[in-house]
């Protein structure tokens, strides 16, 4: 067994390493997990980027799923996007956990940041922050035939898909706000502040740490009595 400060330097090197951390109270543990920076995917990106690494985090997801230690998932965002492929491998993890899950977007939760902030049980915004819900971007060579636009259009409808069935939002009204123009200096797509995004239905409620914290609790103590009856 390890000893007491065997265990504090592993909670240290997690907090420092993954940006998580597990918190004890009276109402349960929670493990806190945060989406920071770049979602990174089968590329490495430069060392000068803040990233959040696709093959630590899902790992971490199921071992959070099957832990008797962890009763809940608080997950923070502040994420500029990144890989599609990756950010959904995490939302479709979460989206698939039992246990209580609660996102709190502070700062940004842009991009493929959307599908990781609405994946959760109940997910919340603080009314400074932002999301950017915009068409699916390539970087690099792009071969310019029909069947390439068409890829485009899939791995759109597959996001629209996975965030409109995890959140209030209709279809339309997200396509819409992905192809709105005159928003955006350079490009197509739209901003959402706090309270928009709370009115659209992307996310559940407008809130800071204290409430997503509160909603996590409660969601805790009923999934724990619910397991009981089983």
């Amino acid at each position: 067994m390890k000893n007491k400060n065997e265990q504090q330097d592993l909670e240290q090197e997690q907090i420092v390493e993954l940006g998580s951390d597990v918190t004890k109270s009276k109402d349960g543990k929670i493990y806190t997990l945060t989406i920071i920076g770049q979602v990174e995917g089968h590329q490495v990106l430069p060392e000068n980027c803040k990233t959040t690494k696709y093959e630590h985090v899902l790992p971490l997801l199921a071992g959070i799923e099957e832990s008797d230690d962890i009763d809940g998932l608080l997950l923070l965002l502040n994420t500029v996007g990144g890989d599609i492929e990756a950010g959904l491998a995490i939302a479709e993890m979460i989206a698939g956990m039992k246990k209580p899950t609660v996102s709190l977007v502070l700062g940004g939760g842009h991009s493929i940041g959307i599908p990781l902030a609405v994946c959760t049980k109940k997910s919340f915004i603080t009314p400074t922050a932002s999301m950017t819900v915009h068409p699916v971007r390539m970087t690099g060579l792009v071969v310019g035939a029909p069947q390439t636009f068409r890829y485009f259009q899939r791995i759109q409808e597959q996001i629209a898909d996975f965030v409109t069935a995890n959140s209030k939002i209709s279809k339309a009204e997200f396509e819409h706000y992905m192809m709105a123009t005159g928003e955006m200096a350079t490009d197509v797509g739209t901003i959402l502040y706090g309270k928009e995004a709370v009115a659209s239905g992307l996310i559940d409620k407008l809130g800071g740490l204290n409430d997503a914290l509160a909603a996590l609790h409660r969601m805790i103590a009923k999934y724990k009595k619910d397991s009981q009856k089983h």
